[in-house]
């Protein structure tokens, strides 16, 4: 299975109410080891492959399977953008723990917060839409068009 296969969008929400859950223990505890576990886990799902996400696996083998089964299917390319954009904030939230600067490390760390939150609850993925409003505007994230045969 390619890296950039269509998912099943209940995945990418499953997985999100598990990040909110860690991203809200981190502003909890302002535990910069945590968040740079998250940051690690946010890097391996946008640069490798969203397959590598631990809690895709707990959805694929203990949820889905007890779930009524879907035809429809999400772009990867947008999930993996969107754990990109995760990315960012979570590593400028792991320096501004790591190093004293707890506001900084709030802040970026409230912001991936509310994007996950909003994924999980009521399936806004924020940078799945920016990623969108890009590809309209960037020609280099345009999917490759077909060409006719010869």
């Amino acid at each position: 299975m390619s890296k950039n296969a269509p998912v099943d969008p209940r995945g990418p929400r499953f997985s999100a109410w598990i990040t909110s859950a860690i991203l809200a223990t981190v502003l909890l505890t302002g535990s910069w080891r945590l968040l740079a576990a998250q940051t690690v886990l946010f890097a391996m799902c946008a640069f490798i492959s969203l397959k590598l996400n631990p809690w895709g696996h707990v959805y694929r083998f203990a949820v889905q399977p007890r779930i009524t089964p879907t035809a429809v299917r999400e772009e990867a390319a947008p999930l993996r953008f969107a754990q990109g954009v995760g990315f960012v904030f979570a590593l400028v939230g792991t320096v501004g723990f790591a190093t004293g600067l707890t506001a900084l490390g709030m802040v970026a760390t409230s912001a991936a917060l509310v994007a996950a939150l909003l994924n999980a609850a009521f399936g806004l993925c924020l940078g799945c839409e920016v990623f969108l409003v890009l590809r309209r505007r960037a020609p280099f994230l345009a999917r490759p068009q077909s060409t006719p045969s010869q």
